[in-house]
């Protein structure tokens, strides 16, 4: 998707503060900061939310997953918490057309959100 913000940042056309990356995932700061710590986290292949995700592509999910968890330990959120959040559709707050998932911590994140 050549207009697709997070595929351009993929690919290298935009920058992105990067905390981490592998074949598969990528992983960088949020530009507005909903938390002191807010990575998002993206496959790289596009896919457009999760109600686009194909059966061949769940293992993907997996390492996303994986890749939280393991950035919540190396940013120094697991122990006291933090939320991963995927927004789907319009009326679920996505707002980029690219599966991503929010790494949120570094406070009390309060109930219910938005």
């Amino acid at each position: 998707m050549s207009d697709c913000i997070f595929c351009k940042i993929v690919a290298g056309e935009l920058p992105s503060k990067k905390v981490y990356e592998d074949e598969e995932v990528l992983a960088f700061e949020d530009i507005s900061p909903a938390a002191p710590v807010h990575v998002l986290i993206i496959p790289k292949v596009h896919i457009a939310s999760a109600l686009h995700v194909a059966e061949e592509q769940l293992p993907l999910i997996g390492a996303i997953h994986r890749t939280a968890g393991q950035l919540a330990r190396d940013l120094g959120i697991a122990e006291k918490g933090f939320r991963l959040v995927n927004n789907c559709g319009n009326e679920g707050g996505q707002t980029v057309d690219h599966l991503h998932y929010h790494l949120l911590g570094g406070r009390h994140l309060g109930w219910p959100p938005g």
